[in-house]
């Protein structure tokens, strides 16, 4: 046993400095000579301890990924394309944070990765999934040797990382591949969401890894000290961390990752800016989707050149016409690119596209790829002329600015297009109608406002291919369920130009009532953190319209009831700041939040100091273990229901 320490230690210690710090001091041919050594202890023993490097030997394929939820939650980033949009971001953080510093890092594009330790030692590997819960990658991640098995943190630590796969690797991998790999990565997401570990181990991923997600003792303060921590520890970082103190500093440290990132070995698509200082990140939170406190500045993307074969019209809910190019198929950022946009008229002139001509595309944070410019024109090449009436229902075509728009509010795809918007899950969710739905009962039973929905009867449907009693039932009681809705919901349902879920969220949050909104003055509207001067008109024009103001009158008429979330004064959650963890037999995680949110409670995703209260269900995990270190107290599921029971006969 005293000899398998002595060369686990020292194995350990060549891996660490070939895979963390790139610099080895022995051969490879030493290396194996010891690694043998320790595999035929192993085998006459029968003993392998915890950290021995042999454990990262891809093991036997598993049947499926289980889920795992994450003590703290792992937000995705908002993204910024535009130095405008960086600057929004430096405001937000200015109205809240004056004189906030900021860390600059490489943002590369692989698979994000959460390891977790239990008192010094690695315990699991996940996927971010949705943010809260993800999937158990461990049998994967422990063939790739750039962290620890061991680390001197003895408290419940999270640390996160991106798998990538070098790009010298993936060019080697493809020389004998019988399916070779189109980009970096895809090949990573790919190698650590492979249910087989052999896979993972043959494409050679590492884990570079830039924060700490949790830690149950010591905290860390800033960016700059968990960089510290990790790099303390043994976990392979990117040392490329820049420390800005002034908006300009950050400008130049992105500048210069714009320009070293293409000679790095490493797939990288931006830079990330965060706030330094963690107390501070406390005082900017979050949204539902994104800190505040951080944004990714996304670079051009992979380009390539191309021949526009053909351009098409088409309109959106807001009557808008976008150009749509057909190009000759290209590979393309590990896609074959058929289509790209053009964006509006004054796109297409300014970039002087032609039908017939070679033009340059660019795919980008995984949207349709966007027209740049022409590179070549031919004799062939085809002025793209603005269509005068709309190429759909014939109506005169409105030009306002750079834009197109359909004079007529019921074209046919306008509509359809508004009716879905209407319909979605965060709108007036209405199980079970898609935009064929739409397009259905616009051409059959000439519905074109959202209040021609719930006119809607069993003997209208009933006339319908494909409507049969069963789906005709169902989406009549989808439409009678709807029409209480929350207001925040019912905002976003109506389709106001540049207002999505979370400006709907703020607008209902400050205003409580369609009657108050109705009212606001654009000057009002623009003191809000998350409308611009373009929305706060499009929001006040919108009220000032008849025929929306007529159709609000017909769809309060019909039963619709936008109403706002009460919170109990005085419930028995009120002042609580509460946490689920574990299985409810008897609630859904949604249903459970939205009746702690009735009763005055505020429901949080992780366990923190400010957390009072923890409702644990069956299989909690790591965060009632967190709750108990801290005193926070804890209740069961037979006492929430209790004290949901209790307030109900109130």
């Amino acid at each position: 046993m005293q000899r398998m320490r002595e060369l686990i230690d020292r194995l350990n210690r060549w891996a660490y400095e070939y895979y963390v710090l790139d610099a080895p001091t022995v051969s490879d041919a030493e290396y194996d000579k010891y690694y043998d050594e320790l595999k035929e202890l192993e085998r006459e023993s029968g003993t392998v301890l915890f950290d021995s490097p042999t454990r990262r030997v891809g093991g036997e394929p598993i049947k499926a990924f289980a889920r795992h939820e994450h003590i703290a939650r792992l937000y995705s980033l908002d993204k910024a394309v535009t130095e405008d949009e960086l600057d929004a971001f430096f405001v937000r953080v200015g109205k809240v944070c004056e004189g906030a510093e900021y860390t600059v890092e490489y943002k590369f594009d692989g698979l994000t990765i959460c390891l977790t330790y239990e008192d010094g030692k690695f315990v699991r590997a996940t996927t971010r999934g949705n943010g809260t819960v993800g999937e158990d990658v461990t049998a994967q991640v422990l063939t790739i040797r750039s962290y620890p098995l061991t680390i001197s943190y003895k408290g419940t630590l999270e640390v996160k990382g991106e798998a990538v796969i070098r790009l010298s690797v993936l060019e080697n991998y493809n020389k004998t591949a019988a399916e070779p790999l189109k980009n970096a990565r895809n090949a990573a997401a790919g190698a650590i969401r492979n249910l087989d570990p052999a896979v993972t181990a043959q494409r050679r991923p590492e884990i570079l890894f830039y924060d700490v997600n949790y830690m149950s003792e010591e905290q860390v303060f800033s960016q700059e000290e968990a960089i510290a921590f990790l790099e303390k520890e043994g976990f392979k970082t990117f040392r490329h961390t820049r420390l800005c103190k002034t908006v300009q500093e950050v400008k130049d440290a992105i500048a210069e990752i714009d320009v070293s990132r293409k000679t790095i070995d490493v797939l990288t698509d931006g830079a990330v800016v965060k706030v330094n200082d963690f107390a501070m990140r406390e005082k900017l939170g979050y949204t539902d989707k994104f800190p505040r406190w951080a944004i990714a500045f996304k670079f051009e993307a992979e380009e390539a050149v191309t021949e526009v074969k053909k351009v098409t019209w088409q309109v959106g809910r807001t009557g808008k016409l976008t150009p749509l190019a057909e190009v000759e198929p290209v590979e393309l950022a590990g896609a074959t690119v058929r289509k790209a946009t053009l964006n509006n008229l004054g796109d297409i002139r300014r970039k002087d596209v032609r039908v017939g001509s070679k033009v340059l595309i660019r795919r980008s944070n995984e949207v349709i790829p966007e027209i740049l410019g022409a590179v070549e024109h031919s004799g062939a090449s085809v002025e793209i002329k603005a269509p005068q009436t709309c190429p759909y229902c014939g109506a005169p075509v409105r030009e306002e600015g750079a834009n197109l728009f359909c004079t007529n509010k019921d074209c046919r795809p306008r509509v359809a297009a508004q009716l879905a918007n209407f319909a979605s899950k965060g709108a007036m969710d209405i199980e079970g109608f898609s935009e064929m739905t739409a397009y259905q009962l616009i051409d059959e039973l000439n519905v074109r406002h959202f209040s021609d929905l719930y006119a809607l009867n069993a003997q209208k449907l009933a006339g319908l291919d494909g409507f049969g009693e069963k789906k005709s039932a169902n989406l009549l009681a989808a439409l009678e369920k709807s029409k209480r809705v929350p207001l925040d919901r019912f905002i976003f349902a109506l389709g106001i130009d540049g207002i999505g879920k979370v400006a709907s969220k703020d607008l209902a949050k400050r205003f409580q009532s369609m009657e108050a909104l109705s009212r606001a003055t654009a000057e009002e509207l623009i003191e809000m953190e998350n409308i611009g001067e373009k929305t706060a008109e499009n929001i006040v024009g919108w009220f000032r319209d008849e025929d929306n103001r007529k159709e609000l009158e017909r769809l309060y008429t019909a039963g619709v009831e936008p109403f706002v979330k009460e919170i109990k004064a005085g419930g028995p959650f009120s002042g609580e700041s509460i946490v689920l963890t574990g299985t409810l037999s008897s609630f859904t995680r949604t249903e459970a939040q939205k009746r702690i949110e009735e009763l005055g409670g505020v429901c949080q995703s992780s366990v923190t100091s400010k957390t009072t209260l923890v409702i644990a269900g069956e299989s909690a995990g790591s965060k009632l273990d967190k709750a108990k270190k801290l005193g926070i107290k804890i209740i069961g599921e037979e006492q929430f229901t209790k004290i949901l029971a209790q307030d109900t006969e109130k």
